[in-house]
């Protein structure tokens, strides 16, 4: 499980998380993408208005307003989740998050969730105290910034929280830029797996995005926090 994290709102970890799900999707992988960011969730609304994703609907009809199961629906189900391999399984945020244990549904994705299955966690701004549940869960984080100084301190404080609750980041993706200086690796501690370019106001239909996704994809998959994943 890996927690798509970043500094403050803004910095591409919806998007980001989305896109690698489809390019995942697109290497043959039965994706889960969970929105983790409860107060402020838009990771299903973005699936809805960007992708032809089919409704994870459970038999119970428990879905949100953008037709998406919710992740505690899909921990609370007796059925396993079974993600398609053509595109991802998306999960909305519940619809009363306060009356909900976020580190325990979290834990529980994972047991519902076949094996083999990349799950990734959509999370909130790395400064609140929300972001907490979903690192604790995950096994490693991926840092989303700008490259811009505020964007890139708080990405760096974002990336030492996670390794303080024992998700270290596997690696961080640049938003918006073609090229990263070198330091940038070294403030964040972790490599750069990939630059995204600035897409305008609708950065997943962009070509050259989707195939930054795609890069990104291919060099996580290289990495240890892929090991098990059913990719081709």
């Amino acid at each position: 499980m890996i927690a798509v994290a970043g500094g403050k709102g803004g910095s591409g970890k919806t998007t980001t998380t989305l896109g690698l799900a489809r390019a995942l999707s697109r290497r043959g992988a039965p994706v889960v993408a969970a929105d983790a960011d409860w107060d402020l969730p838009n990771l299903a609304r973005l699936a809805a208005e960007t992708g032809t994703e089919s409704p994870a609907a459970d038999a119970g009809g428990h879905v949100d307003g953008t037709g998406a199961r919710t992740v505690l629906d899909a921990v609370r189900d007796a059925a396993p989740l079974r993600p398609d391999r053509s595109s991802p399984t998306v999960l909305a945020a519940p619809g009363a998050p306060r009356s909900v244990d976020a580190g325990a549904t979290f834990d529980a994705l994972a047991g519902a969730t076949p094996d083999g299955a990349p799950v990734l966690l959509d999370s909130p701004a790395g400064a609140s105290p929300d972001v907490a549940a979903p690192l604790r869960a995950a096994d490693r984080a991926l840092i989303a910034t700008p490259l811009r100084r505020a964007a890139l301190r708080d990405a760096a404080k974002t990336a030492a929280i996670a390794r303080r609750l024992g998700c270290p980041a596997v690696g961080a993706v640049v938003i918006g830029e073609a090229s990263v200086p070198d330091r940038v690796a070294s403030l964040l501690g972790c490599p750069v797996l990939g630059t995204v370019p600035d897409g305008g106001g609708a950065p997943l239909s962009d070509p050259a995005v989707r195939s930054a996704y795609d890069d990104l994809a291919s060099r996580l998959c290289e990495t240890a926090a892929a090991s098990g994943w059913q990719v081709a």
